[in-house]
């Protein structure tokens, strides 16, 4: 029986379980489906799909060196699988399952809603430590490391003859918005392998020491996180890693095995958050927490949010992690975060606003991740500690030595280091603010106490902690270390904790 194999986001031939199912039940035809419509969303760019197009044209090479070849098809997923089955007969679709945004899940169900009217079975297998159809929490982490320990799937030998005779569009050039991102990462097997080769082996001795740092953690961290995205690694294969590493520095004292055991457990707290946009998808829309939808105006204010985007806020430290983001397609977890909590305490922005602009400039844009951290960061998930971070204190703390803010901050280049995150205290600031720098559009202090105020009314409401029960039965974790942060505290908190976890891949 002939198969399609649907490639989405597992841009790969290693560790690939839809791949493998296929193999062993007869013909392949490989199919990767360029959507028009997905890369004119609000959270999809230019940087993302030359990233995804470096990937594919790389899966493509490495299926020929099989002897196969990756049909490509431009259009609409649902229409190319129609194509593709006319011209080979195929009776099986076979994927991985996909936890991506609104869109893609559209299209799964029109896709499934295709085959089941053709008489097709698709079959879709899972990836990572994703459950779909979850019915609880309980035991979710076991049954996610037992996935992650099972043996790395054989990769294929044979050379088999797959698609022959079928077309393939040529690889489109897509017209997109301009996006200059020149110093994102490259695409492809090979770069993902190198990434993770020196993490392992030489940038990540010092990792849980200098994730946070926005300067540091550049070097420091895996950066694997957009080849975890689009599968270019499996989750598997970066989860098993660390172990072998940390067999290697037993005994030593050199920092890799405290590194190790920090970067396994971000590598679960990706899973975990992605268990919940898998379980409750209306949240890149919605509020987890209902309470909060009249929290701040949904019509953000366009002079803020264009300021906050372009790192035009007059606030240092922040302008420069927004200009870094805008060069580079990466920030690391703790800049993310504050971004993210300036724009919606300080700034008063809906995340509806800003989460689309920053999933754009993500370049490792993970749909579950994001979504579930632009609520976390703006508060209005009801079971999280509320975090305002103060962008000032984080300049100080996180780039004590101003090498970060002045190098993506060029015009304050005069103003002294005692200073630098508060250029409003020099005694020449007159000759800078709102010339060569703008004023800050915030007082930092006042507004996250007017944020802080509102949060807390909206908490302190009568039927706020029922539905708050609620969440934290459906999403939280069930008393694991790995997610500190993400339990349920059964009493309002309002100190932050400092154990809280980091995405930093």
């Amino acid at each position: 029986m002939t198969s399609i194999v649907w490639f989405k986001r597992d841009l790969r031939v290693e560790d690939h379980a839809a791949l493998a199912y296929a193999a062993a039940r007869g013909p392949i035809v490989a199919l990767y489906v360029v959507e028009p419509d997905y890369w004119a969303l609000p959270d999809t760019s230019a940087r993302q799909w030359a990233f995804t197009r470096e990937s594919v044209l790389d899966l493509q090479a490495r299926l020929r060196a099989l002897g196969g070849e990756l049909i490509l098809r431009y259009g609409d997923a649902a229409e190319a699988l129609a194509s593709v089955r006319a011209a080979t007969g195929a009776e099986r679709i076979v994927s991985h399952e996909e936890t991506g945004n609104a869109w893609t899940f559209a299209r799964d169900r029109r896709v499934a809603a295709w085959a089941r009217g053709a008489g097709i079975d698709w079959v879709e297998l899972p990836q990572c430590g994703v459950v779909r159809r979850l019915t609880s929490r309980d035991g979710w982490a076991k049954a996610r490391d037992e996935y992650v320990r099972q043996p790395l799937i054989a990769p294929l030998r044979a050379r088999l003859a797959w698609g022959e005779g079928v077309a393939s569009d040529p690889m489109p050039d897509l017209a997109l918005q301009p996006d200059p991102c020149p110093e994102r990462q490259v695409g492809g097997r090979a770069q993902a392998e190198d990434a993770l080769e020196t993490f392992l082996h030489l940038r990540g001795q010092h990792y849980r020491k200098e994730m946070s740092s926005p300067l540091q953690g550049a070097r420091a961290c895996s950066r694997l996180s957009p080849y975890l995205a689009l599968g270019v690694l499996s989750v598997r294969e970066v989860a098993q890693a660390p172990g072998v590493r940390k067999a290697e520095v037993k005994g030593t004292r050199e920092g890799w095995l405290g590194s190790m055991r920090s970067f396994e457990a971000r590598l679960a707290w990706r899973d975990h958050f992605m268990q919940k946009l898998e379980d409750e998808p209306r949240i890149e829309r919605e509020c987890l927490h209902r309470a909060y939808e009249t929290l701040r105006p949904r019509e953000s204010d366009p002079s803020r949010l264009r300021a906050w985007e372009r790192g035009e806020t007059g606030l240092p430290f922040l302008d420069a992690c927004m200009r870094s983001l805008q060069t580079t397609g990466w920030l690391n977890f703790r800049m993310r975060a504050m971004v993210t909590a300036v724009a919606s305490y300080h700034l008063w922005l809906d995340w509806r606003s800003h989460g689309p602009v920053l999933a754009r400039l993500f370049t490792d844009y993970e749909p579950g991740i994001h979504w579930s951290q632009v609520q976390m960061q703006s508060g209005t998930t009801g079971m999280n500690t509320v975090r305002i971070y103060n962008p000032v204190k984080q300049g100080w703390d996180q780039d004590p030595t101003g090498a970060f803010t002045r190098k993506w901050v060029p015009e304050l280049a005069d103003v002294p280091d005692e200073v630098l995150q508060e250029p409003w205290k020099w005694d020449r600031a007159a000759s800078l603010l709102g010339k060569a720098y703008p004023d800050p559009i915030v007082d930092v202090k006042a507004a996250a106490k007017a944020a802080r105020e509102a949060v807390w009314a909206v908490r302190r409401g009568a039927e706020f902690r029922a539905e708050a029960h609620r969440i934290v039965e459906k999403h939280a974790s069930r008393k694991d270390p790995r997610f500190v942060n993400d339990r349920a505290p059964r009493k309002p908190m309002r100190k932050s904790d400092p154990r809280q976890g980091a995405l930093d891949l």
